[in-house]
């Protein structure tokens, strides 16, 4: 359906974009996705099934980690299709309720697993500044407590996103700008005023994600005044490098974060193909690297791993 300005109509479907004037090598370009789709899956499912299975990782540590490989799942599921979609089979059109339930789907992992790290920072606090109480802090009672918590706030901050999205008529454009639907773009195609959409938006992500990597902020500098107080340099070195892959899903998944944020806001002028690779960035590279960094960190975990892949 092609994009019409007429106010007095209200589109069916929308319409999503791949990176334009590249259409020739949508094939090819459908590569590198597939194989972080089917990456993010093994690796992050692998995790999951080795921490479940294998009673040495029932410990906080890897709880908190398969609470992460569950989020990373959920996110490369809701993503990766419709990206698929575009690229293998100039498949662009997705209805207005299934764009709403993605956006919901998309937001809800990303404020959940924003959730998980600060939940991990708060790990590997208890671990360095008390770690002969650290079993009895950190019980699985109290740790299933903090997931349902986790899924709980996600609920509730990105469930009014798609209810206040449904109340529009969409008339100005039926063109998203990107492959997958987004709460942000979706909300610029409606006719009516989205002051209170845009408010809402920009106060859930300053009170999520904002609050959260402020928080595990905090945490560190925390951690850092404990490990500092350490007299051995080597068990000063040794505390520091148990947060090294955690400090490393922190990078990846808040840095895209706030470049996309600063580029939406501020960044009006700025290419759209850097809007378009920020997008991909912040949704694909988090599900894809987490998996490799905590396997190549954690000794235990890797050899499980390829152990289970050579079997």
């Amino acid at each position: 359906m092609s994009a019409v300005n007429d106010t007095k109509f209200s589109f069916a479907v929308f319409l999503l974009s791949g990176i334009r004037g590249q259409e020739d090598v949508h094939l090819w370009i459908s590569i590198p996705f597939c194989l972080m789709y089917v990456i993010s899956i093994v690796g992050n499912s692998l995790i999951l099934f080795i921490i479940k299975t294998d009673p040495a990782f029932h410990e906080p540590m890897y709880i908190f980690l398969s609470m992460l490989a569950i989020t990373d799942l959920g996110l490369s599921i809701a993503t990766i299709p419709t990206i698929l979609g575009i690229y293998l089979f100039n498949s662009r059109e997705i209805s207005l309720d299934a764009c709403f339930t993605q956006l919901f789907f998309i937001h809800f992992f990303q404020c959940t697993e924003s959730s998980v790290l600060l939940l991990m920072a708060f790990d590997r606090f208890i671990a360095i500044r008390d770690p002969l109480r650290y079993g009895s802090i950190l019980t699985p009672p109290r740790i299933a407590k903090m997931g349902l918590l986790c899924v709980l706030r996600g609920l509730a901050v990105v469930v009014p996103l798609p209810l206040l999205l449904k109340q529009f008529q969409y008339c100005k454009t039926n063109v998203l700008s990107h492959s997958h639907c987004l709460h942000h773009d979706v909300m610029k195609m409606a006719c009516s005023d989205i002051t209170v959409n845009s408010i809402y938006g920009l106060s859930a992500k300053i009170l999520t994600m904002g609050l959260d990597s402020l928080l595990i902020f905090l945490s560190y500098v925390m951690i850092l005044q404990t490990v500092l107080r350490i007299a051995s340099q080597a068990e000063c070195i040794r505390a520091l490098n148990t947060c090294i892959s955690h400090l490393c899903a922190v990078l990846l998944f808040y840095t895209p974060e706030i470049g996309v944020s600063l580029l939406y806001r501020f960044g009006k002028g700025s290419s759209p193909l850097l809007q378009i690779l920020l997008g991909y960035i912040s949704l694909l590279i988090p599900p894809l690297m987490n998996p490799i960094v905590y396997s190549v960190k954690c000794k235990h975990l890797r050899v499980r791993i390829i152990r289970e892949l050579f079997k």
